[in-house]
């Protein structure tokens, strides 16, 4: 099991919609279920993960080549643990050599959406973040002793 994560949940309050967002439900307890999960899905590696899964079914050779700069060991931590949180389904065909084929469950494919929907916003604001990283830096530097 990954370090930090636990096998059955803990309860770390109520985050539900009917209720007014509260980040100190999720954010600061040790070994909160929501937290672990906003980690999982969070996580680059996942994220490229379900995005290529949303596709079509794909061999782990298959998602290797999409995925620019993951190493084989990665990639099966992270197929693992989106498996074990019920987001991909592994399918072992009994031949020679094995084939192991990966597919979004129906919950994982409800993932794309908001992934979709975090993409078109870091797109739209890619801009402005540039000019702000640009000022952030400039004042560094001019803050910088002995520069």
């Amino acid at each position: 099991m990954e370090e930090g994560t636990m096998k059955s949940p803990s309860n770390c309050g109520h985050t539900g919609v009917d209720q007014d967002f509260d980040i100190s439900n999720w954010d600061v307890r040790e070994g909160c279920e929501v937290r672990q999960i906003l980690d999982r899905v969070a996580d680059k590696w996942s994220l490229l993960a379900i995005a290529h899964l949303e596709r079509r079914t794909l061999r782990f050779s298959e998602l290797r080549r999409l995925i620019d700069g993951i190493s084989q060991r990665m990639l099966t931590v992270t197929l693992r643990q989106l498996e074990r949180d019920g987001l991909v389904r592994r399918t072992v065909y009994p031949v020679v050599p094995p084939r192991v084929e990966y597919e979004l469950t129906p919950m994982g494919a409800t993932l794309h959406t908001t992934i979709r929907s975090l993409v078109d916003w870091t797109e739209g604001h890619q801009q402005e973040i540039a000019r702000a990283r640009a000022e952030y830096d400039s004042r560094q530097e001019a803050e910088a002793p002995g520069v």
